[in-house]
């Protein structure tokens, strides 16, 4: 069995699979099974970790570009965003600040391209300090 094909493809069958391995007594195959369904289950996690990230920074350097343009809709998808990171960070404890360091520079990257084609605009932000994504608070006056 593929199962890093199978995992890929479907958690839900990957599982299927499992159990039916399981049934039939192939323990070792079920048990790689298992491994890779958690190794996918993980990426995945990483994955919308890495996307609530981006799409957090994409906000903030717009809304330092933009004074002009603020809204409560950016302020609102600054929270929400930060809401599911902290919600992803308790389902899987071990996406911790250190794994958002490690994404950071990428992730910075991304969302600067993100803001930019969004803005139409280039966006001279270099850098985001830790503060101003994760703590600062961001209202419309």
């Amino acid at each position: 069995m593929n199962w890093h094909e199978l995992s890929a493809t479907s958690h839900y069958q990957t599982a299927v699979a499992i159990e039916e391995e399981l049934k039939q007594g192939h323990i070792d195959e079920a048990t790689a099974g298992i491994e890779e369904l958690i190794d996918a289950l993980s990426r995945a996690e990483k994955r919308a970790l890495r996307s609530q990230l981006t799409r957090l920074m994409a906000h903030i350097i717009k809304w330092k570009i933009q004074p002009r343009a603020r809204s409560r809709s950016w302020a609102r998808t600054i929270v929400d965003a930060r809401i599911e990171i902290e919600e992803i960070q308790e389902e899987t404890p071990s996406l911790n600040a250190a794994v958002i360091k490690q994404l950071w520079d990428k992730c910075f990257q991304s969302a600067r391209r993100n803001a930019e084609a969004e803005m139409n605009q280039p966006a001279d932000v270099t850098e985001l300090a830790w503060d101003e994504v994760f703590d600062k608070d961001y209202q419309v006056n």
